[in-house]
């Protein structure tokens, strides 16, 4: 995950996107499958991307806790309308829109992470308010 975030902030200024990285551990140990992982991750920041409008912020941070990790990715972009929420986890759901500077997406993105995420024995859940931006949560358990 560090090359990953670290490739997104070498491209900060060109993107005009303003990222920060906190964990409360130094060293955090989950087992997991790396590449699936990453896909997650990748495509979390991804529609974080997409959808956080020219000088917003994107947030991830990892919490180590007591039998689990928490991993959260949140930004102050244009937020997941209240009528997708039930349902944007299901392949080609009415959520699937092209990003703010005419992305495609195909709607699988989020039935992968969610899949990928159950995998690990995991869960992930999501808060947003339109306007305001969007928080996802994936908590894995040791």
């Amino acid at each position: 995950m560090n090359v990953l975030i670290g490739e997104y902030i070498n491209n900060e200024l060109e993107m005009k996107k303003r990222f920060s990285l906190r964990s409360n551990m130094e060293k955090v140990y989950i087992e997991i499958d790396e590449d699936k992982f990453f896909q997650i991750i990748n495509n979390l920041i991804s529609n974080s991307l997409k959808f956080t409008n020219d000088g917003g912020t994107i947030a991830i941070t990892i919490d180590d806790q007591d039998t689990s990790v928490l991993i959260t990715v949140a930004d102050d972009g244009v937020g997941i309308p209240e009528q997708y929420h039930e349902h944007l986890f299901e392949k080609f759901n009415p959520a699937s829109r092209s990003g703010l500077k005419g992305e495609e997406s195909i709607g699988l993105g989020m039935s992968i992470i969610k899949t990928i995420v159950e995998w690990h024995n995991g869960k992930i859940w999501f808060q947003s308010r339109v306007n305001i931006g969007t928080t996802f949560y994936i908590e894995i358990p040791r």
